[in-house]
């Protein structure tokens, strides 16, 4: 029932009660239940997509905490000397950046990034990582850079491993984002690499949110963590994605 109000945006307790051949009764228990689990809306006669108000940089930073530094400990492990880097916006590639700032045996590094938190956070190994920044219109709630201009400068890049943020990865409906005006900056840095790979702790596996970044088929590998849900990991597998649990 899920999948078919992400689909479709809305979907009346009739309608699911059709489609499905169970009771109104049931639908509406069902319903129910994915509210309390965070994943529908309800509203009168039926439910809507689940829409998740944007949290700042700074609230999201502490969640998880332990699981992003696992993730980044994992991703870092794809990236060899000399490599050239795109860097998206978010708290856990940022625990990306802070990855690559300790790991001192990767040299000749080369980072193209639309955070400005990512920039600073790479500047303390300035010796061995060269910072781009994309440059573009600031949005203060998650420090990014965004169009117009973000995403001229990534037209001619060609690096060799792109980490992408999510705000949710499901098996039918791809990767998705919370915001648009970031979305469009992601997809731009899948284009620009040869390898995509998408870091997003375990709450983020099944959800869908506003803005579709990418199909699972676009991405090479999915990087998540141990507290992820079993069956969620393997409906991605069974789509035919990459997903290691750090």
């Amino acid at each position: 029932m899920r999948a078919l109000v992400d689909d479709e945006g809305f979907a009346s307790v009739q309608d699911l009660s059709d489609r499905f051949g169970v009771s109104t009764v049931t639908v509406r228990a069902d319903l129910d239940n994915l509210q309390a689990a965070g994943r529908v809306q309800r509203v009168r006669g039926g439910a809507i997509r689940r829409v998740r108000p944007e949290r700042s940089f700074e609230v999201t930073r502490s969640e998880a905490g332990p699981a992003k530094a696992r993730i980044a400990a994992r991703a870092v492990d794809e990236v060899r000397t000399g490599d050239t880097l795109l860097l998206d916006v978010g708290t856990t590639t940022t625990a990306v950046a802070r990855e690559l700032v300790a790991r001192t045996d990767l040299h000749g590094l080369t980072v193209f990034t639309n955070s400005l938190t990512i920039a600073f956070e790479l500047e303390h190994a300035a010796d061995r990582i060269e910072v781009v920044v994309t440059g573009g219109t600031l949005r203060p709630l998650q420090h990014s850079l965004v169009d117009p201009l973000a995403t001229v400068l990534l037209e001619g890049i060609n690096a060799h491993v792109a980490f992408i943020g999510c705000n949710g990865v499901d098996a039918d409906a791809g990767v998705t984002n919370v915001n648009l005006p970031e979305t469009a900056v992601k997809r731009a840095l899948l284009r620009a690499a040869r390898r995509r790979i998408v870091v997003a702790d375990g709450s983020k596996l099944g959800d869908v949110q506003l803005a579709r970044i990418c199909g699972i088929d676009e991405v090479d590998l999915l990087i998540s963590d141990i507290d992820a849900a079993g069956d969620e990991v393997e409906a991605l597998r069974a789509a035919e994605l990459e997903v290691v649990l750090a």
